[in-house]
């Protein structure tokens, strides 16, 4: 999928509008190597006008020696940076592959096109598709902190933007995603009813909201009683969809065992389950986690993840463990820090990279991947397994 390099956000987000559907930012070349550290299918790279010329031509440099696969297109702003002879020759030197001008789109698309061309051209239809694995936030009790929890392991997964991932709200009557981020999405998921057969990636890209934390998100509908009307096939459609397009899916479940959760869940391939450390609520999460093994829903790829996880309570991570016969995965303590920080709209992961929770959800998030994002050396993480379909609840 086109990446774009461009530290200035208005002028990223008008490039993106000139890509295909998928095309992901990035604001400077660490999160691009960082990026193509973690993307072995990518074909194109487009260095934006805000970019330094030395900085691009590097990344040219880097590009052609170390991933000759990957075209890339520079983009100047003619009036500070008029594209002669002699750019047009650093350029292609460098290993550019195109030099268009920051203002006409219609160039910067063509030249994505003949990249990708010549990508298919170089690996075969196969080498631009993508699986990426969707990771279920699931918990049987509400008011456990599911939702701040979901957004701050998006965020942590995407890292800054070394990948590329989609948070869904799938709490249908009540979902706080979008507030969260203080995020007002003019489209929700209400918008694809009714496309159960016909719902592809550019559809589902004109319903996603960008949050400047490099997630995209889909939104809960605005009013409760619209979940009515969302089937359980359009949620299988949605996930299958936002897969082929996205390194990882996040979900946000509703708190309950009902149809759209169950579809959801019959498409995971990572799930967390998230308790605190109340008798009520492990004795419900016990007994979901029983309806799980039972459903054969991601077997040996639950992850549990302790909120509010304080010794002071009584009951530790070890008793814990005994109950609910699950390893604790990650514990995040209460710290007024996260509450405020969802107050504010800068999930704690985002405003406070170095705090205790942060550490403890980006630990998470680096298992679920399988390796860090953090630099070019990263290793790709391994595919998903194929999940195993066991039911499918139609109405």
């Amino acid at each position: 999928m086109p990446v774009v390099v461009e530290p200035d956000p208005a002028t990223a987000a008008r490039l993106l509008s000139a890509l295909p559907p998928g095309a992901h930012g990035v604001d400077s070349t660490d999160r691009l190597r960082a990026w193509v550290g973690e993307h072995t299918d990518e074909y194109v790279v487009v260095l934006g006008p805000h970019l330094g010329l030395e900085d691009a031509l590097a990344a040219c440099e880097a590009l052609r020696v170390g991933r000759p696969t990957v075209s890339v297109v520079v983009v100047r702003d003619q009036s500070d940076t008029p594209i002669d002879t002699v750019l047009l020759t650093r350029a292609i030197k460098a290993g550019a592959r195109d030099v268009v001008p920051h203002d006409d789109l219609e160039a910067v698309a063509a030249a994505v096109g003949r990249a990708h061309q010549l990508y298919v051209a170089l690996r075969g239809p196969a080498g631009v598709t993508q699986q990426g694995r969707v990771v279920t936030v699931f918990s049987p009790k509400g008011g456990v902190g599911k939702t701040t929890m979901a957004v701050n392991l998006a965020l942590a997964l995407a890292d800054g933007g070394a990948r590329q991932v989609c948070l869904v709200d799938l709490d249908l009557a009540f979902g706080d995603v979008a507030i969260t981020l203080q995020l007002f999405p003019s489209h929700t998921v209400e918008h694809a009813i009714g496309s159960e057969d016909t719902l592809d990636a550019a559809m589902l890209a004109s319903l996603l909201t960008r949050h400047q934390g490099a997630v995209m998100v889909l939104a809960a509908p605005s009013q409760p009683d619209v979940r009515e009307r969302i089937t359980p096939a359009l949620v299988t459609r949605v996930l299958t969809t936002l897969r082929e397009t996205f390194d990882f899916v996040v979900v946000d479940t509703a708190p309950a065992f009902d149809e759209t959760t169950l579809a959801a869940l019959d498409e995971t391939d990572e799930c967390v389950v998230v308790a605190t450390l109340d008798v009520p609520t492990l004795k419900n999460v016990r007994v979901a986690l029983e309806t799980l093994e039972m459903l054969g829903i991601a077997r040996g790829r639950r992850h549990l993840l302790l909120n509010r996880a304080d010794d002071a309570v009584g009951l530790g991570p070890d008793k814990v463990e005994g109950i609910l016969g699950l390893a604790v995965a990650a514990q995040v303590a209460t710290s007024i820090d996260i509450a405020a920080s969802t107050n504010a709209g800068t999930p704690i992961v985002a405003g406070k990279p170095d705090h205790p929770s942060s550490t403890a959800i980006r630990a998470l998030a680096g298992l679920l991947a399988g390796a860090p994002a953090g630099g070019a050396e990263s290793a790709p993480h391994p595919a998903p397994p194929t999940p195993t379909r066991r039911f499918r609840i139609r109405r």
